[in-house]
């Protein structure tokens, strides 16, 4: 069984970063791409951000592109998410998640494991 674990959120200004952090159980983690998605009151999960088995292709929403960083290091079963620029928007419960796949995508269905959630929360 695969576990993932999500910390880092919490609350910050407009203008400023966090990292999330997303640890993870089991032995085949480099074998699958991560993705982060987010889900804010009211609203359907979100795509935010992939990155493929090895690291080499990252993949971003457009509403991030340029402010996150989505990032993985195999060795240590963990994948982060370091968020820029943050702007109240953003406020949402982010979530870690693991595909099915080498390579992952846009659509949550493409995913089979997750994480519990973080809360970040931007105030204007």
């Amino acid at each position: 069984q695969v576990q993932l674990v999500e910390s880092g959120g919490g609350l910050v200004q407009a203008g400023g970063s966090l990292r999330l952090s997303c640890l993870a159980s089991g032995r085949t983690f480099s074998n699958y791409a991560m993705g982060w998605f987010r889900q804010a009151p009211g609203k359907e999960r979100e795509f935010v951000a992939t990155i493929n088995w090895i690291g080499g292709i990252t993949v971003y929403a457009d509403s991030v592109k340029g402010r996150f960083t989505i990032s993985r290091d195999n060795a240590k079963n963990a994948v982060y998410l370091q968020m820029n620029s943050l702007k109240p928007e953003d406020t949402a419960v982010y979530y870690c998640a693991r595909a099915r796949k080498l390579v992952g995508n846009r659509d949550p269905y493409d995913y089979n494991y997750w994480g519990q959630g973080t809360q970040v929360t931007v105030s204007s």
